[in-house]
């Protein structure tokens, strides 16, 4: 049976398609949600860019049929801007004032109560990011839903970059003495991605164990080809630590994505890394460490000041891990070391996006606040002899229209688990202190 969605501004403000994204049943936009949209056009972050989509895709459409009267679209469905919310009174009755949220209520109910009328009537469904909204629609009866196209893996899915494998002793000592094993010689049912980590534990119960990597081909595991020694007097505390310098170090990875709560060591990993590649080795003419500018509760307002003093305080966090791998004493030490080097630049998000950038080590900080369009936008600006690596936790998200399995971040890790290009680690144990890793487990 076909169903009629009805659209909150929010999923469409988060996804530009989603009217699109309902195959063969009908859409429905209310006239409020127009209005909200239009108020949001002149926004120049993502959310203004997707409110322009909307009214260009909507313009589209209106050259095909009158929007009021029901457009059909490609999939099949019908596409509808309703303007009936005028019968307000249930809705006022249980909330009150006419807000925009009750308007988008009372389109719903007022279709939800013309379809009962119906000798077959169809379901209607009120689609919105809004938690609240989720829950008045509730009260009022009307099916709601959250709008899930967009989501990739479950949490309990989602690919770590690791697993941990008991096998005979008779399987690890074959590593030792071979150096490489074939991945069809574990009998796994599920395919192992490349540059994917594997620890071989013994099923006896020993302490004999082995950790392997897959190769770019995903055909054989192989040896680590890092020893553990200090990477900018950073040395890995874990397993997954190990495993992500493994992935940082190897120039022949142009793509790595950490995941992983607060304090697992994500950032300073990287910056290490990048470090020893850009001064020591020389391998990428600069380093390039850029965080999007979102705040954790009520922003601060505009800040005074040129550009690197405004910036100070988003990228503050970035400063603090670089205070420690230059081991600086004094205030102010750390700004003449990076005048001094010249080869490290940290940037707001906002000045990298048109920009083409060869020959770098990029460091994208919090990228699960990035939306999966500015994830693209950001990793096709990766120019030849590049490597670029995001960082976040998937858990702390600030952005008002992402979540945890609809972030950019996410989404790059499950579309690129399977290329040769890049690697992935999700590191899970915290290593800033006893009470940075309690904190993150129980709160």
């Amino acid at each position: 049976m076909k169903k009629i969605y009805v659209l909150d501004t929010n999923v469409l403000l988060h996804d530009p398609l989603a009217m699109f994204s309902f195959e063969e049943n009908e859409v429905v936009i209310p006239s409020v949600v127009l209005e909200e949209i239009d108020s949001k056009k002149r926004l120049a972050d993502e959310i203004g860019r997707n409110a322009r989509f909307v009214s260009r895709e909507l313009d589209r459409m209106r050259e095909i049929g009158h929007l009021h009267n029901g457009v059909s679209i490609e999939n099949g469905g019908l596409l509808k801007v309703e303007l009936n919310h005028r019968r307000f009174v249930r809705v006022q009755e249980l909330f009150g004032e006419m807000t925009n949220d009750n308007r988008i209520l009372a389109v719903a109910l007022n279709y939800h109560m013309e379809e009962q009328e119906q000798q077959e009537p169809r379901p209607v469904i009120l689609v919105s990011k809004d938690v609240l909204v989720r829950v008045k629609a509730d009260v009022l009866g009307i099916t709601a839903q959250d709008y899930l196209s967009d989501r990739v893996a479950s949490p309990s899915d989602q690919y770590t970059g690791h697993l941990s494998l008991h096998v005979h002793p008779s399987v690890i000592d074959e590593f030792y003495t071979y150096r490489f094993l074939a991945v069809n010689q574990l009998g796994l049912k599920a395919k192992l991605h490349p540059h994917e980590f594997v620890i071989l534990r013994d099923e006896l119960g020993t302490s004999k164990s082995a950790l392997l990597k897959v190769s770019a081909d995903g055909l054989r595991l192989e040896p680590l080809h890092l020893s553990n020694d200090p990477v900018w007097g950073i040395t890995a505390r874990n397993a997954q630590q190990r495993m992500a310098l493994e992935l940082l170090l190897n120039d022949e990875i142009p793509l790595v994505t950490l995941s992983g709560r607060a304090g697992t060591g994500k950032t300073l990993l990287t910056l290490a890394a990048g470090l020893m590649k850009v001064e020591d080795e020389h391998k990428f003419k600069k380093l390039l460490i850029a965080r999007p500018v979102v705040p954790m509760g009520k922003d601060i307002g505009y800040l005074p000041g040129e550009k690197e003093e405004k910036l100070r305080p988003w990228m503050q966090p970035i400063y603090d891990n670089l205070e420690f791998l230059f081991d600086t004493k004094k205030s102010g030490d750390l700004d003449k070391i990076l005048m001094g080097l010249g080869s490290i630049q940290v940037e707001a998000l906002t000045y990298i996006r048109g920009r083409s950038i060869p020959g770098q080590f990029i460091i994208i900080d919090e990228a699960q606040n990035l939306s999966k369009h500015e994830v693209k936008t950001i990793v096709s600006r990766v120019g030849e002899n590049s490597k670029i690596v995001l960082l976040g936790d998937p858990e702390q998200i600030d952005h008002p229209y992402l979540d945890a399995q609809s972030n950019g971040l996410t989404y790059l890790i499950e579309q690129f688990k399977a290329e040769s290009v890049s690697g992935h680690v999700m590191l899970e144990k915290g290593e800033r202190s006893k009470l940075a890793q309690l904190a993150a487990e129980r709160l």
